[in-house]
């Protein structure tokens, strides 16, 4: 995972029941969260949940990078037991909360925060350190 490492900015730890990384706020960012959070599902022997926990984490980096400015993290949290859930936050520096708003038919954007609703047992927002996390959590199917 070299091209990995080059990517992001810290690697916090993928060891235990939590993963954290740190990604500049650059384009690349998209992808390379994606690749992360897929390859520690697989570590975790949660394929399962790699497509649709790639699919939200790209539009949750996609929104930080339109609407702010500097790192931007993603941390995944492992479920406890057969009936859990996994935690998935992206933080970023703006303090702001997201807004979920009606995308028209014509709209290219606006429909990130409506997918994520739509998919996810339950999602919200939380003041950070520095800035916000947003979260979402997955239901591990049975």
């Amino acid at each position: 995972m070299s091209w990995l490492a080059r990517d992001v900015i810290g690697l916090i730890d993928t060891e235990g029941d939590c993963a954290e990384w740190t990604f500049p706020a650059e384009p690349g960012a998209v992808r390379t969260a994606r690749t992360a959070v897929r390859g520690q599902l697989r570590d975790w022997d949660l394929d399962a949940l790699a497509d649709i926990a790639a699919l939200l984490v790209s539009e949750l980096v996609t929104n930080a990078l339109r609407h702010a400015t500097g790192p931007i993290g993603v941390r995944l949290v492992r479920p406890v037991g057969p009936d859990g859930v996994l935690l998935v936050e992206v933080s970023d520096p703006l303090p702001d909360p997201p807004r979920e708003r009606v995308a028209r038919p014509e709209d290219e954007s606006g429909r990130g925060l409506q997918l994520v609703a739509g998919a996810c047992v339950r999602w919200g927002t939380r003041p950070g350190e520095a800035g916000k996390i947003v979260w979402f959590e997955l239901a591990v199917p049975g």
